[in-house]
């Protein structure tokens, strides 16, 4: 499965080629979700499958919400960024939710990387004529496609947020003040 996703072209499928902001974002949460439950919800299948006897491996996400524990892609380069190599070798060396924050965080970087990896290579801002206009009307307000990108990202929590809990207390917190305020 690895890189499948990458590779629909050469099993006949049309290319993955995601070319607009909704169709990178789609992707992006496809992977994080993929990433998020490989982290929480499959997390004793996912501790397993990091053998720090094995090589160095890779947590994957796919924009189909499945994940992945696998070695790097042989190819250089590689068709995207990589993602963390080698989490598996601090596995046992830590005590296990510290080494699943570790590789929350480095998920995050590497889905990060992919997304704008995706951006810089299909140049939003030029790719999808058919936006245009729609393009041109946000630029005059000052948002560009790789703004617009982030900005859509950044509404959504961390992988490190959800894995650990933090993005919940946030809320909670946010809620309690507003709460204090409405007195």
């Amino acid at each position: 499965m690895l890189f499948a996703d990458c590779r629909e072209a050469m099993d006949g499928g049309p290319p993955y080629n995601p070319r607009t902001v909704e169709e990178v974002f789609r992707d992006f949460k496809g992977r994080r979700a993929g990433m998020i439950k490989a982290l929480t919800t499959d997390v004793e299948e996912f501790y397993q499958q990091c053998d720090p006897d094995k090589e160095n491996l890779c947590l994957y996400g796919f924009p189909s919400e499945q994940w992945e524990v696998n070695l790097p892609a042989e190819e250089v380069p590689p068709e995207l960024p990589e993602p963390a190599l080698g989490i598996n070798f601090a596995r046992d060396g830590m005590q296990k939710k510290d080494w699943l924050s570790l590789v929350a965080v480095h998920s995050g970087a590497w889905l990060l990387a992919v997304a704008f990896y995706f951006g810089a290579r299909f140049e939003f801002d030029k790719a999808d004529s058919k936006l245009k206009g729609k393009r041109e009307k946000e630029e005059e307000v000052g948002m560009g496609f790789g703004k617009r990108l982030f900005n859509m990202i950044n509404d959504l929590p961390t992988i490190f947020e959800v894995v650990t809990g933090t993005y919940k207390k946030q809320v909670e917190e946010k809620s309690s003040v507003s709460n204090q305020i409405l007195r």
